[in-house]
């Protein structure tokens, strides 16, 4: 089955387990269409370069997933349907990268930044 990478936005009033609780709800919406949820992360609430809906700040979740093509569709169809979540993101990918994503890693792990230059 096909690999997607799934980031929504959820309202920034929910509390941190219902955010968590949507993760488990559209991670069932999968599995009731013949897909699965292979590792979940949720980002906490995090400040949103423009409002959306009124909302400056948002909780961040993360999804990934082998799932058939029409499992994928029912879960975006849900999730743009539901009130509490404000925007959708969904990549098919070749292959899931193996540990934390980028957002979970601290700082000291992401590696050696290339050094600013003096003005």
């Amino acid at each position: 089955m096909p690999l997607y990478e799934h980031v929504f936005i959820s309202r920034q009033d929910l509390s941190n387990a219902q955010a968590e609780g949507l993760i488990e709800h559209f991670g069932t919406v999968l599995a009731d269409n013949g897909g699965k949820v292979v590792d979940s992360e949720y980002w906490g609430v995090k400040t949103m370069a423009y409002k959306i809906n009124k909302n400056r700040k948002g909780h961040y979740a993360f999804l990934k997933t082998d799932a058939p093509a029409a499992a994928v569709q029912e879960m975006e169809r849900l999730m743009r349907l539901h009130d509490d979540v404000m925007r959708v993101l969904t990549i098919k990918v070749d292959g899931h990268e193996e540990g934390p994503s980028v957002q979970m890693q601290k700082r000291d792990d992401r590696g050696e930044r290339r050094e600013r230059r003096p003005q």
